[in-house]
């Protein structure tokens, strides 16, 4: 049994194709901040755009890698399926009206295990859900005209596993991430923090094909590089194919699989985004990591314009 939780959920993220198609509808229709605009790491030619809230503190965080005319995935087994967002409970029916004016694909409000939920798809397909969410005291981002401070987006509420068989899942979630499972296994909790759910869904026959529109990896909160090399040494300790410490710029990172197949992230929660650029000024300008700003020039020349207001 593992002797330390993670803090909640750090980031999600996923596949879109044209990455200005993707911040229109992020930062227009949804409300949220572009906190960076910087490069997939592992592939400088793709955009790695990251949206939040005012600051980009973790557990407020949906990132894509767009990647131009990328084929459209398949939801299915070994995919984290949904991601969910909490919002204000009073302001459900306001988002299903602004959707609905928007033309945006998206389910009337439904009761899920005791939560009001709103599912929309964004322009990839890419599952997404707003949760009435009373408890969540956090501000979101109030800097869009048209999505005033109480209907704001908050952060991340809980992320969705879609498993053939969830008991192996169950276990990891339970004994290595010293998650508290609800009475009927589905559910998985990080309590005292924010984006604190991790729902596993089981008996999916079908597998899914990671593409477009799908989810690439989830990543858990780890407070400071200690209890992230702690972490690494449990993970490694019980036979699981860990990452050495990654340097993502604004945070350190270690990633590992699931047994279902979903990659998950362990990521700290600095130094932040304003690391490398002045707080007001997020995510106006390209961010390069320093071994990467040697190509700048070659790198900014491969990546296609994206305007955001």
């Amino acid at each position: 049994m593992s002797d330390i939780a993670p803090h909640g959920l750090h980031h999600v993220t996923a596949i879109a194709a044209d990455p200005q198609r993707n911040a229109d509808f992020y930062t227009r229709v949804l409300g949220l901040r572009l906190v960076k605009r910087t490069v997939n790491f592992d592939a400088p030619h793709v955009y790695h755009l990251y949206y939040g809230d005012a600051s980009g503190n973790p557990s407020s965080l949906l990132t894509f890698f767009p990647w131009p005319d990328v084929e459209a995935g398949c939801q299915g087994a070994g995919l984290m399926t949904s991601t969910a967002f909490g919002v204000p409970p009073e302001s459900l029916g306001w988002w299903q009206k602004r959707l609905d004016g928007l033309g945006v694909d998206a389910d009337p409000p439904r009761e899920a295990d005791g939560e009001e939920v709103l599912t929309l798809r964004d322009p990839d397909g890419l599952v997404v859900d707003l949760v009435a969410a009373p408890g969540d005291q956090r501000s979101g981002w109030d800097g869009t005209a048209d999505v005033p401070a109480e209907h704001a987006v908050r952060g991340l509420h809980a992320i969705t596993l879609s498993e053939s068989a969830s008991e192996p899942t169950a276990e990891m979630l339970t004994s290595l991430l010293n998650m508290r499972p609800s009475p009927d296994g589905t559910r998985f909790t990080m309590p005292g923090h924010d984006g604190v759910a991790v729902d596993v869904r089981g008996g999916v026959r079908e597998p899914g094909r990671q593409a477009g529109g799908t989810v690439h990896h989830v990543a858990f909160r780890a407070p400071d590089r200690a209890t992230q090399e702690r972490w690494r040494d449990q993970l490694v300790t019980n036979g699981l194919e860990v990452t050495e410490i990654l340097d993502r710029q604004y945070f350190t990172s270690i990633y590992f699989r699931e047994p279902g197949g979903v990659l998950f992230e362990i990521a700290t929660d600095g130094p932040g985004f304003a690391v490398d650029e002045p707080l007001l000024e997020l995510g106006r300008s390209l961010r390069l990591p320093p071994w990467l700003e040697p190509d700048r020039a070659r790198i900014e020349a491969n990546l296609p314009p994206l305007h955001v207001d």
